[in-house]
């Protein structure tokens, strides 16, 4: 499930991005947080603190750019 979630993060970001093709597929924390967050509740596999902690994380290397996840965050 976690595996599944992630490639749809992945291809979030890719959508969502204004980076050009081919680049970091960056989006703002926020969104990413909003839409992960809501994935994983869906999923229902996933416990609320595990979510948080993730999110933590991938805010943490957020906020050395800028507010903005990058792909390879995660």
């Amino acid at each position: 499930p976690l595996q599944s979630l992630l490639s749809s993060m992945k291809q979030a970001c890719e959508i969502l991005t204004r980076d050009p093709e081919g680049g970091a597929a960056r989006i703002p924390f926020e969104t990413f947080s909003f839409l992960y967050s809501y994935l994983a509740t869906i999923d229902g596999d996933i416990e609320e603190a595990e979510i948080q902690v993730f999110l933590q994380g991938i805010k943490e290397q957020a906020d050395k750019y800028s507010g903005m996840v990058l792909i390879r965050h995660f």
